[in-house]
């Protein structure tokens, strides 16, 4: 049975590196289809809304070039189709920032509707994410790119303080797990208890346990619980976070 689930398991990664956004293929999705070399290519999306919103179009520039932060991954369509079934009462003059950003879907998309945000990663993907910036100027004009590092000390260009924190399939690369955990301790220290952070991850691995191990010496978590795509994603392995403050 233990072996079974392994080579299930390395079927299921093996089938994400080709198609990130397949487990939604059956479902309304929001990006279409993207090549396993794709580089350098650019997506129109319909995010729909909460009527009697019209949806938001975004364009988005996707190149696995810089590695794969350059494309789009599921946990990031989830987080991104929650923030929009919540509409833009819920986040509009809402302060906002997007850890590992990538293309910086979910906080453009939380930019078009009317947050302040600020997108960040590391250094290889902020071209792609200033590019996606300035294609979506126009529907998210309040919409900032910052490199961060995780574990290194927040810059100091940053507000000291955020109303969300957002962060989607950024648990995949064990060494990084402690240098996530200092940041988001950072980024939501036990003085501001009242900043929302969703986290949203696919679980493709056992490795996964130590993240959510070294996660738990400093904050607890929650599922979201009014998301009505739950069920679908979770038969998925995708899991959408509240995560609190110890």
């Amino acid at each position: 049975m233990a072996q079974h689930i392994a080579l299930a398991i390395a079927d299921e990664e093996r089938l994400d590196q080709q198609d990130p956004l397949r487990h939604l293929r059956e479902h309304a999705t929001i990006i279409p289809p993207q090549p396993t070399s794709v580089q350098n290519a650019l997506l129109d999306l319909a995010v729909p809304l909460p009527t009697p919103h019209p949806p938001i179009r975004l364009t988005l520039a996707v190149d696995a070039a810089p590695g794969c932060g350059g494309i789009t991954w599921p946990a990031g369509e989830v987080l991104a189709r929650y923030l929009a079934r919540r509409g833009p009462r819920a986040l509009k003059g809402k302060r906002i920032l997007e850890l590992g950003s990538g293309t910086g879907l979910v906080g453009i998309l939380a930019g078009a509707l009317g947050a302040d945000v600020w997108i960040t990663d590391q250094a290889p993907l902020v071209p792609t994410m200033h590019r996606n910036s300035e294609l979506n100027a126009p529907l998210a004009p309040s919409v900032r790119v910052a490199e961060l590092n995780w574990g290194e000390p927040i810059p100091p260009d940053l507000p000291p303080t955020f109303d969300l924190v957002l962060a989607a399939d950024c648990v995949y690369f064990e060494p990084a797990f402690p240098l996530l955990v200092q940041t988001l301790r950072d980024l939501l220290p036990p003085a501001q208890r009242e900043t929302e952070a969703l986290f949203c991850y696919k679980k493709r691995r056992k490795a996964d346990k130590r993240f959510f191990a070294l996660l738990k010496k400093h904050f607890t978590w929650e599922d979201v619980k009014d998301d009505p795509e739950r069920e679908t994603y979770a038969r998925e392995a995708i899991s959408l976070l509240r995560l609190r403050r110890r």
